[in-house]
Formats: structure tokens, sequence, C-alpha cells
């Protein structure tokens, strides 16, 4: 059970850069403080996506605009720095002069850096936060970690989840091989593609393509693999049948994950969720110019003990090696999936996770 700590104010302050993953794991993040009885400000520069993310919102949360002033009558007991963003040098200058923990919400990576990197100080000796100390706190795979973001009720909503009445109300024949998928633009999309329409005619697949760049990237591959009759909301492609999604909010989102049997996601927010899924998963990380991603996803898939078909996935999903180089999906494949991923998920369920840790942390430096 959850450690009984006293009720904290936070204010996390996010700015969306693109494709709504920091505004994602920000807002996940307040929720779950909420749950615990915290009040939570999410300071952000853009919140629109919290119209379909969030629609109803969430008890215990308010959000503001990033430069909002500060409030001397409800100053917070924490404040929150997510991904390295810098909060507004008014409220900085404000903040110091009753310093409270402020914290630097890091990316998520499992290279080794990151334990010798978390909960290190960084004292702030220049400009309006002066006399403030930034500690850094890193999210991770590991004991030595911040661990992962996980609602105290997770658990628990999976377990009553009904996937087979989920795919029923979504039209997922229950024979059919769902698949989840949320990406960029992978090289290996096309030839993928490919691969699922010439599978046994008594495998049909379903390919679930969210909103957006991952819809983009689909109709763009059907053209050039001079595949025409598109239509806007579904397609039909020999053994593969193509349903694009509208946009939903964060529990509808794990719901599509949970009803999935290979969910091929991108991002940070989207992974944790799918490793918690506990379902075959094939990660699109966030390619950077200088192939650092490359290190980060060698990393990613040591600690998950990938079996060598989901490491050669990987590697031509994400441009590492030829497109061609893909390994070809069938039941003994994702069944080896899923136990490597259930294994992993096995070994976070023993960890403590970002909420317990945080908090801790918050406490012990106040």
């Amino acid at each position: 059970m959850p450690a009984a700590l006293p009720p904290l104010r936070w204010d996390i302050f996010c700015q969306v850069i693109d494709n709504f993953g920091d505004i994602g794991v920000c807002w996940r993040l307040a929720c779950a403080l909420a749950q615990r009885g915290d009040t939570v400000r999410l300071r952000v520069d853009d919140a629109s996506a919290l119209t379909w993310m969030a629609p109803q919102g969430c008890l215990g949360v308010q959000v503001l605009p990033y430069d909002a002033p500060w409030d001397a009558a409800v100053a917070p007991q924490a404040v929150i720095e997510a991904f390295g963003c810098e909060a507004p040098a008014a409220y900085l200058q404000a903040l110091a002069q009753q310093p409270v923990p402020l914290v630097n919400l890091e990316y998520l990576s499992a290279e080794t850096y990151v334990e010798r990197c978390h909960r290190l100080p960084s004292p702030i000796q220049h400009g309006p936060g002066q006399g403030l100390t930034r500690w850094f706190f890193y999210p991770g795979f590991t004991a030595g970690t911040g661990g992962l973001l996980r609602e105290d009720d997770l658990a628990q909503r999976q377990a009553g989840f009904d996937r087979w009445a989920w795919r029923q109300q979504h039209a997922v024949a229950p024979q059919a091989l769902a698949i989840t998928l949320f990406c960029y633009e992978p090289a290996a999309l096309e030839p993928w593609l490919q691969q699922l329409m010439a599978l046994p005619q008594a495998q049909p697949v379903q390919l679930l393509v969210t909103p957006g760049r991952p819809t983009v990237a689909v109709q763009q591959a059907l053209k050039n693999l001079n595949k025409i009759g598109h239509q806007p909301l579904s397609d039909k492609r020999e053994q593969l049948s193509i349903s694009y999604l509208k946009p939903c909010a964060q529990p509808q989102f794990d719901a599509l994950l949970w009803a999935s049997d290979l969910n091929l996601v991108r991002g940070e927010d989207s992974l944790v969720r799918a490793l918690w899924a506990g379902q075959p998963l094939v990660w699109h990380i966030y390619p950077q110019d200088d192939d650092a991603h490359h290190a980060k996803l060698q990393a990613f898939l040591d600690w998950l003990q990938a079996p060598a078909s989901l490491r050669a996935f990987h590697w031509a999903w994400n441009g590492v090696t030829a497109a061609t180089s893909l390994p070809p999906i069938s039941a003994q494949v994702l069944q080896e999936w899923g136990d490597c991923v259930r294994a992993a998920r096995q070994r976070l369920w023993a960890q403590d996770g970002l909420l317990d840790q945080l908090r801790r942390f918050i406490f012990e430096k106040s």
C-alpha cells in the first residue's frame, strides 16, 4: 500500500514542444497526485490538447497559463519543471523567497547514466532563482531510478477490463489480430504493411491507426504501394483491415492497448502504458539527428531482455537496419514477445513507482 503521507500542493510547469508527449506525462502525473489527495496546478503554455486528452478534467487539478503570476496565498510545497523547461523568471524570484523543493523531472531512459544522475542537486547561483536548488529526478526501469508512473488503481482497472466486450463495441473481430499503431514515420512501414497483407487467410489482421502522424504515414504508405480506393474511416487490403481512430482521452487509450494483441507505440507516455498493458510491444523511439536514440534503444532492449526477433524488429522499425529486415509476425513470435513484456512488467511491479518515490523525495527535501 502507498505510504501514508500528508497531502501536498504542487505546481507543475510543462511546455508543449511537439506530439503532446510532454503534456501527456504531466497530465497523468497531475491526476495521479490528485488521486492521493494532493492539489496540483498544471502551468502549461499550450493546453489545447487537453480538450481531447482530458475532456472531463480532473478533480484536484487546475490548469493555468505557463506565465500565471505567483500566488502567495496558495504557495506550492513542491514545484516540478518537466523535461528541462524552466519556470518564468518572476516565478523563480518569488519562489526563492520561501524555498521549496524544485524538481527537474527528466526524460525516461534505460541508459546507465540515469542511476548516476538521479536525485543529484544543481544549486542555482545566478539569476532570479539564485539560492534555490534544482533537483534532477529521473524516471527509469530499475530500483536505482525514480521508477515509472502508475496510478494507485491501475491494476484494479486492468483486472476489471473486458477486452472482448471492448473489441465487440469497436467492431474488432474476435479472431482478428488487433494491432495498435502509434508511430512517427517508420521507414519499415511499407514492407510491414505488405507483410500483414500477405498473412495466411486464416489470420485476419485489424490495424487500429491512431490519428495525426500515424494516419498520414499509413495513407502515404498505401499510396506508395499503389493501393487505391482509400476510405476516410476504414480500409480493407487483402487480409488487412485498417481502422482510422479519432483522438481519445487517456483512459480510452489505455483500453485500446489492453484490448490489442500487439502495440506499436512511440515516445514516452505510450511506452510506459504499453508496458503496463502487458501485451507484445514495439517502441518507435523519438529520432535524434546525432543518432543518440540508437544507444537509448539498445539500453531499453537490454533491460527488457528482448529476444532476438524483438530486437531485430525494433532495429528495422527504428531505421537502424534495413527496412526489409523485419522479422515476420507469427503466433509463436507474439507469444515470445508477450512473455518478455509480462516478465518485465512483473519486475516493475516489484519496484516503487514514480508517484511514491517523488512524494517521499519532496518530504525528504522539505
